[in-house]
């Protein structure tokens, strides 16, 4: 049943991506009013999430927030179907890399890469990265249960030529890959939210105390790899800019968790500047103290 549902839905998401952003753009408009005002999906979950991440902000400001998340999210999911298809030239214009020589320099460096990011923007969008720098590039993921959905998305993500793996897998072949002496990029969501029992740090987010992942430090120290934050910034509909920006070359300089709040204080600057940009249907506040 699932091998069928596989050969029927991603036939219908392929050609769906044919069409132009423009009538993806209606389409998303549709599915929004659906989702938020049929539908209600997740607006509780949503609501709880803004109103503890902004105690100060008032109904009003949270519902405009609200609605205008939901906006960014029907956005994303046709920009994602769109990455089925999308030309190589079009992408380029849609997720501009304003730095890419930070990974040039690295490069020289023989200095492999951790890039951090959040569930911020566009992340769907970042393997377009493969085409533009000399590293490997890898993205770490949890595998989904079902087995044809989880090759939709990976037949998605790895379209320009990046290497998903995951997150089980990845720290052995890292290890393997510098052994050889490749140089590699790998990027890592971080903002996650650690099952219950199997974290080894809290910490603030957005104010709240909760677990948070801290296995990118952990495996930057371990094979002494350069850490980057990926800050990417919506400049208008299916528009977005990246900019690396550095945390550290030399991760085992620092204290314990101190990498991981740095990437934090990056995330939530971002997310206070414009927060419909976040993932806020995301229970990652569920674990709270």
């Amino acid at each position: 049943m699932h091998r069928l549902l596989y050969y029927i839905i991603y036939p219908l998401l392929w050609l769906i991506s044919l069409l132009p952003m423009w009538l993806l753009y209606i389409k998303s408009d549709i599915i929004f009013f659906i989702a938020y005002y049929i539908l209600g999906y997740r607006k509780k979950v949503v609501r709880e999430n803004l109103e503890l991440a902004f105690p100060l902000k008032s109904k009003a400001e949270i519902l405009r927030i609200q609605k205008k998340f939901f906006k960014q999210l029907c956005d994303m999911l046709v920009e994602t179907i769109k990455s089925i298809t999308i030309p190589e030239k079009e992408i380029r214009k849609r997720f501009d890399v304003k730095n890419i020589e930070i990974l040039t320099t690295l490069y020289a460096q023989e200095k492999s890469v951790l890039l951090m990011a959040g569930h911020y923007g566009n992340w769907e969008w970042s393997g377009i990265l493969n085409k533009m720098m000399q590293h490997q590039a890898h993205a770490v993921y949890k595998p989904l249960r079902n087995k044809q959905i989880d090759d939709v998305v990976k037949n998605i993500r790895e379209r320009f030529g990046g290497i998903i793996v995951s997150n089980r897998a990845v720290v052995p072949m890292l290890y393997r890959k510098m052994k050889k002496g490749n140089l590699t990029l790998t990027y890592i969501l971080s903002d996650q939210t650690p099952k219950q029992g199997a974290y080894k740090h809290r910490d603030t987010f957005m104010g709240t105390n909760v677990p948070v992942f801290t296995g990118t430090e952990e495996l930057a120290k371990k094979l002494d790899f350069a850490c980057l934050y990926l800050k990417v910034e919506k400049v208008k509909r299916g528009y977005y800019t990246a900019t690396f920006e550095t945390i550290t070359n030399t991760p085992n300089d620092f204290e314990n968790f101190e990498i991981t709040r740095m990437f934090f204080d990056k995330l939530e600057s971002q997310i206070r500047d414009t927060p419909e940009l976040y993932l806020w249907s995301h229970k990652r506040w569920k674990l709270r103290a």
